[in-house]
């Protein structure tokens, strides 16, 4: 199948699995599991931070962020799109008591700068306390300029708040910018990175910042169930993935490219690409019908309304790009076949 759901879908190589058989293992909740100190390290390093957490999933990162620092009745402001607020099963609020402010992103992805300082409350008896500001880098495959980042980490700082990044796929943003992920990094205090997107690990997550808030979230990592024992195994995936799939994500991003370019010609409304992301508007009804057709045709696809996101990444070929394009095409003029049979019935 050539899977373009998500890069949730991506399987380890044989080098990650190799690493994986072999890696050297300990107790992780009683601190001494060496590939996984090695994993930390390694992200700290990458991120320009001083310390980081393996949690198993980018929610449970992002989540132990905003525990860590936020307080029961405060409060975080983020984008109405935002993973953080709109994908993960308001965990914020269930489980850490911590009100969302979710404000409309602009179509760049961004949240207006004005927008967020306009949203941070007053110290008042009435209100939330106002703690901390995230955003995503990407979002819906945007990249989110370090200029703009400057401008609301300025805001951040003037009302002394907490600066939180959900960067899964931070390392497509970088690649995208052509600069280093800790430059992208830099203004936040806590960074979350995912392994096993476009990276390509089996699972998991980390999140860098400084010690303090790192032990912090360690603490809440273990309060939601996310202590590890023999975490080495998974571990080992996520050192290949930073050490060896960094790189090669300008091939998934070239793969985009070149499956925008093929629906664009076809003649189907199509935003995109960004970064390893193409957005197709379908037509009417096409939603109903498309995703079993596709299949029938070896390319599974993940229609959630109208829209519809295509994810290249690490195990869809460049070659199988064109066979996504052709069975459009052909789905295309059966559609057609099927509309000018319906208008000759009336």
């Amino acid at each position: 199948m050539i899977d373009l759901r998500s890069d949730t879908v991506t399987r380890p190589g044989p080098a990650m699995r190799r690493a994986m058989a072999e890696a050297e293992t300990g107790d992780d909740v009683f601190g001494d599991d060496p590939t996984v100190h090695r994993l930390e390290h390694l992200a700290a390093q990458r991120l320009g931070k001083e310390a980081a957490l393996f949690l198993c999933s980018g929610t449970m990162s992002n989540l132990c962020a905003i525990m860590a620092h936020c307080e029961r009745g405060d409060e975080y402001i983020v984008g109405q799109n935002a993973h953080t607020y709109r994908y993960e099963g308001g965990g914020a609020a269930v489980l850490g008591s911590v009100q969302p402010q979710p404000i409309e992103n602009a179509a760049d992805g961004t949240i207006p700068v004005e927008g967020i300082e306009g949203a941070i409350k007053p110290d008042h008896v009435v209100f939330a306390k106002t703690r901390l500001v995230c955003l995503e880098n990407t979002i819906g495959g945007k990249t989110i300029s370090p200029k703009y980042v400057d401008e609301v980490a300025e805001v951040v700082i003037r009302h002394g708040l907490g600066f939180h990044l959900d960067g899964a796929r931070l390392f497509n943003a970088a690649t995208a910018l052509e600069c280093e992920a800790c430059e992208l990094a830099r203004p936040f205090d806590s960074v979350s990175i995912c392994l096993s997107k476009g990276l390509g690990a089996p699972v998991g997550s980390v999140l860098c910042g400084s010690r303090a808030l790192v032990e912090e979230a360690r603490r809440w990592r273990k309060v939601l169930g996310g202590g590890w024992r023999q975490a080495g195994v998974l571990a080992a995936a996520g050192i290949v993935a930073l050490e060896r799939n960094v790189d090669r994500l300008t091939e998934d991003h070239a793969k985009a490219t070149r499956l925008a370019r093929g629906l664009d010609k076809l003649g189907y409304e199509v935003d995109g690409p960004h970064t390893n992301m193409v957005f197709v508007t379908l037509p009417d009804g096409a939603a109903r019908t498309l995703p079993s057709f596709m299949e029938k045709r070896g390319v599974r696809v993940f229609v959630r309304g109208p829209t519809l996101r295509l994810v290249t990444h690490r195990d869809v070929g460049a070659e199988e790009i064109d066979v996504v394009i052709e069975a459009f095409e052909e789905f295309q003029y059966r559609e057609a076949r099927t509309r000018r049979k319906r208008d000759e019935q009336r």
